[in-house]
């Protein structure tokens, strides 16, 4: 993970509002996913459009655009399941970018999922974010790419733990962050297991164990 922001390209720049009530007004989101959008987000701005019109890059299928989304915050942060609906009812990839104010100061994190397309509702990742940055962090340039897949890719694993393989496309990178995720999970359970365990034999064997995780976590990454 690196904790960057981008410098959106001007031409990209689309700058409107939307209604929190686009995304729990249809009745398909539920009751406390509502009350979040009420209690968290102060408004919704839909930023930059990352297009082949705006930033002359070819998409494709999985990617026809990409949406970049300022969330104003009303409290410290906003939460997962938020972004989450907010993720399932635009049909194009999104990075949002939350804006908080804390101690009087205005902050920003960069976060996103990966989102899968197709037939029915899209598949989406857990979320990956930068952290906490000052009003005065330098923005960088967009990274190097030919097609809008491209910069997807490139944009979202700047936002977590694994690097990008030779040959490797978006799809084999968000298999490769699910097997991450999982193996996470495997090992904070380990460890906590560990730290528990009193019998001597079991501990070896719960070291065996945690040792073969972090190795294939290190693989994956």
């Amino acid at each position: 993970m690196t904790d960057v922001l981008y410098r959106w390209p001007a031409a990209a720049e689309f700058s409107r509002r939307i209604p929190k009530d686009k995304f729990y007004g249809r009745g398909t989101t539920n009751a406390a996913v509502k009350d979040r959008f009420v209690e968290e987000v102060a408004r919704i701005t839909w930023a930059y459009k990352l297009a082949t019109a705006t930033i002359n890059l070819p998409d494709s299928e999985n990617v026809p655009e990409i949406q970049i989304l300022e969330v104003t915050a009303k409290v410290e942060d906003v939460s997962d399941q938020v972004l989450a609906a907010i993720d399932k009812a635009i049909p194009s990839p999104i990075l949002f970018e939350i804006v908080r104010d804390h101690n009087g100061r205005r902050e920003t994190r960069l976060v996103a999922a990966h989102k899968q397309l197709g037939h029915g509702a899209p598949k989406i990742s857990r979320y990956f974010t930068t952290g906490w940055l000052p009003p005065d962090a330098e923005r960088e340039r967009l990274p190097t790419s030919i097609t809008l897949p491209d910069l997807y890719s490139a944009l979202l694993t700047s936002l977590t733990d694994v690097q990008v393989q030779s040959g490797e496309d978006m799809e084999d990178i968000a298999d490769r962050l699910r097997t991450v995720s999982k193996l996470e999970r495997q090992i904070k359970t380990l460890e906590h297991k560990l730290r528990t365990e009193k019998q001597l034999n079991r501990r070896i064997e719960l070291n065996r164990t945690l040792k073969t995780a972090r190795a294939e976590l290190d693989k994956q990454r």
